[in-house]
């Protein structure tokens, strides 16, 4: 089992402006509890860092990998939206053997902004340096990520959450006929991740969704943890619909895994 979105941080390492509550704490390797299963590898997401801080996150991962080899990727922080002048950052991460790819969080951005010169400048730096794009997004930016996709297909995107969608009973349809036109796409795969705080059934039926059109070898197993409050009883949720290639082997052929890259591991703490 791959876990292909996985969060650490700690406060008083690094900057997380939007920490509060209960996620206002350190979480690192030592915190993680699988809830049993085993975990064989995992690749980090950015997590929010102040943004200038960005290259220090990914630093200090690296650092936790030395002792927690099951570390086997990290999707970095980047400035996308900057356009060429991301070029030199993006440079510097490609040069770094465990980063795989790169997230410009888009969530709560305004309209169009998937779509600006600048932003499609920056992703399409993306592909001569080998690195795929993270896309976190609200479920009303599906139709543009479907045209950025379009616009850049020499990109691999990696639509996180399963696009973030409602549960409220108008709102199933827009967001299922929206993920089936962009998985139209070949370039685009999508991660099982990030779906809570709705009853069992509903969470069942949007990632069924997300893998009957996508196919199990373009969908990939996300934990989200610390975000998402209970990783084992997700786990048991993804469960439901996963098979070898949701749970390992797309997430090996996206991010560039090797076969013997991490330790196999319950967890540890």
């Amino acid at each position: 089992m791959i876990d292909a979105h996985l969060h650490l941080w700690d406060p008083a390492v690094l900057p997380y402006p939007w920490l509060s509550g209960r996620l206002d704490r350190a979480f690192r390797p030592a915190d993680l509890d699988t809830g049993g299963r085993q975990l064989t590898a995992a690749v980090f997401i950015e997590a929010g860092v102040r943004a200038d801080r960005a290259l220090d996150e990914v630093a200090w991962v690296e650092s936790l990998a030395r002792e927690w080899p099951v570390l086997a990727g990290i999707v970095a922080q980047a400035p996308l939206d900057r356009g060429e002048a991301a070029g030199p950052v993006l440079r510097e991460l490609a040069a770094r053997p465990l980063v795989k790819g790169v997230r410009h969080n888009l969530q709560g951005a305004r309209v169009g902004a998937p779509l600006t010169e600048e932003h499609l400048t920056g992703v399409r730096l993306l592909a001569g340096l080998g690195l795929s794009a993270d896309l976190t997004i609200d479920a009303a930016q599906l139709p543009e990520v479907t045209e950025l996709a379009r616009i850049v297909p020499e990109v691999t995107f990696v639509l996180d959450h399963v696009g973030n969608p409602r549960f409220g009973p108008a709102e199933r349809q827009p967001w299922a006929d929206r993920l089936a036109r962009l998985a139209e796409r070949p370039n685009v795969v999508v991660k099982l991740s990030g779906l809570t705080g709705a009853d069992p059934g509903l969470i069942h039926d949007r990632l069924t969704h997300a893998v009957a059109v996508f196919g199990a070898d373009r969908c990939l197993f996300g934990g989200d943890w610390p975000v998402s409050p209970s990783y084992a009883s997700w786990a048991e949720t993804v469960a439901g619909v996963a098979d070898l290639d949701v749970l390992a082997g797309t997430a090996r052929r996206v991010y560039r895994l090797a076969s013997s890259s991490a330790q196999s591991s319950p967890g540890i703490g």
